[in-house]
């Protein structure tokens, strides 16, 4: 269980160490923002040369673990002799953030437990304390990094700091050979664990403080808490030993003091867990707070009184009184060409000749023409509007008391491709057609002809930009058409 916990703890770490980056440069490259980004339309893949910092770094340290609970002498059990070992970590560092980071550490060591050292010899007459024990360690973790300056700091905070309060928590594997010397004066080695086995699993969690030299060098002072999760770890022997019976705990558990160094890698200036975001900010804030220029708005004015200055007016003979955007252009609601401030039908299109109004129809057939007008459509589309069923209404009547057949011709404007145009043409015709027919028109007074974008009734909206919106939408029609 404890091996398979390992192994799953590796694989989630390393894809996330070995893929994640962390670069705050973007060039542009002409694609749409994705979920990926920030939502700027200028961003870049996260690549090594779009990295603007250190996010590598190799660490090493010594220092002397300490016994905190055991069978023999320990910080919690015994008098405080002989306790001081040795030990040594190497680690490979990656900053995922500038707050959080992950370590591949290997550990290596010597703890000291009992009455005497090892090295020594027995005592005498004191039969209780003739027990000695030592326990050698390899050990191998993944270690998540939590920089507390970086994560508490105020973003209005922008000295320069040097001093960084860490904490660590990780799983590995542990093997370890645990020696007892006792009455005799012998060694004896009385438990040997191997790595990645069954029960070498343990855990240790710490804080540390780090001092930056330079941009390269840092220094850190070190206390973790290494939980070995084994009674058989400090030399005592087997569980029901009488030794191993001396203490009720089933986990010889040890502190680890240990002052290292870290290699920064890199090429850039700054390491991630030194960085803050927005120190490049404070130095373009100062480089402006510095500049003491005067700045002179409207250097042109603003000749029609519009409230846009002329240097980005794009229209500099608004009338008075006529509402503008923002770029000085009066505002034309319907889109009819015919602006708000002259408009009689500010939200209906209609003919500059008629004040922006639409004109009013007199009927649905005129007797010279024999043509019906008025029934227009949204654009892209072929859904009959609830406006225009009045004029079909009337065009049922008519239809049905004269003795004549008809053609219901549809027509678009010049948005859109011809084969497109066309087909959106013969839908409108068999909708208007269908309409009729449900409404008691004999089939055999209709018929449904589209001509696309070929039968336009303004001809000069060609492209549709050239006109207002009133025309390109009176080209968008059905109208009747006697045989």
């Amino acid at each position: 269980m404890k091996l398979s916990l390992t192994i799953a703890a590796l694989a989630l770490a390393l894809p996330t160490a070995l893929c994640a980056q962390d670069s705050i440069a973007v060039s542009s490259t002409g694609e749409y923002p994705n979920t990926f980004s920030s939502g700027s339309a200028n961003v870049s893949p996260f690549t090594s040369q779009s990295r603007r910092f250190n996010d590598w770094s190799i660490s090493a340290g010594v220092g002397t673990p300490l016994m905190q609970s055991a069978d023999l002498t320990s910080i919690k059990n015994g008098n405080g002799k002989n306790l001081f070992g040795y030990s040594a970590y190497f680690s490979i560092d990656k900053a995922i953030t500038h707050a959080f980071g992950l370590s591949l550490q290997y550990d290596r060591g010597e703890t000291r437990q009992g009455w005497f050292n090892t090295k020594d010899a027995v005592p005498a007459n004191m039969p209780y304390q003739q027990v000695a024990a030592r326990t050698q360690y390899d050990a191998i973790s993944i270690l998540g990094d939590i920089n507390f300056s970086n994560l508490l700091r105020r973003v209005d905070n922008h000295s320069p700091y040097r001093w960084a309060l860490h904490g660590y928590a990780g799983l590995g594997t542990i093997a370890y050979r645990a020696y007892q010397k006792g009455p005799t004066g012998a060694q004896t080695l009385m438990t040997e664990i191997k790595p990645f086995q069954l029960g070498s699993m343990f855990a240790q969690a710490g804080a540390g403080l780090k001092f930056k030299v330079n941009r390269r060098i840092d220094i850190e002072g070190r206390l973790m808490y290494v939980v070995t999760g084994d009674d058989e770890f400090d030399g005592g022997g087997p569980n029901y030993s009488a030794i191993n019976q001396r203490e009720e705990q089933v986990s010889d558990n040890f502190f680890n003091a240990t002052l290292g160094v870290s290699l920064k890698l890199g090429k850039h200036e700054s390491h991630l867990m030194w960085h803050d975001p927005l120190q490049e900010i404070y130095y373009k804030l100062d480089v402006l707070a510095n500049k003491n220029q005067d700045i002179e708005v409207c250097k042109k004015g603003d000749a029609d009184n519009d409230g846009v200055c002329d240097d980005w007016d794009r229209q500099l003979d608004t009338p008075a009184g006529a509402r503008v955007d923002g770029a000085g252009v009066a505002l034309d609601t319907d889109l009819d060409g015919v602006i708000d401030l002259y408009d009689k039908c500010v939200t209906v299109p209609g003919p500059v000749e008629n004040n922006g109004c639409p004109v009013a129809t007199t009927g649905p057939v005129t007797e010279e023409t024999r043509t019906l007008e008025g029934i227009e459509f949204d654009l892209n589309s072929d859904r009959i509007l609830p406006s225009n069923t009045p004029i079909l209404n009337n065009a049922v009547n008519y239809i049905n008391s004269s003795n004549g057949a008809y053609n219901v011709i549809g027509a678009t404007d010049t948005r859109g491709t011809d084969a497109y145009n066309q087909k959106l043409s013969e839908r409108r015709a068999n909708n208007v057609k269908s309409y009729l027919l449900k409404n008691g028109v004999q089939s055999g007074k209709l018929n449904s002809i589209g001509k696309g974008e070929k039968d336009l009734k303004y001809p000069e909206c060609e492209p549709a930009t050239k006109c207002p919106e009133w025309k390109n939408r009176a080209n968008r029609r059905v109208y009747f058409e006697a045989k």
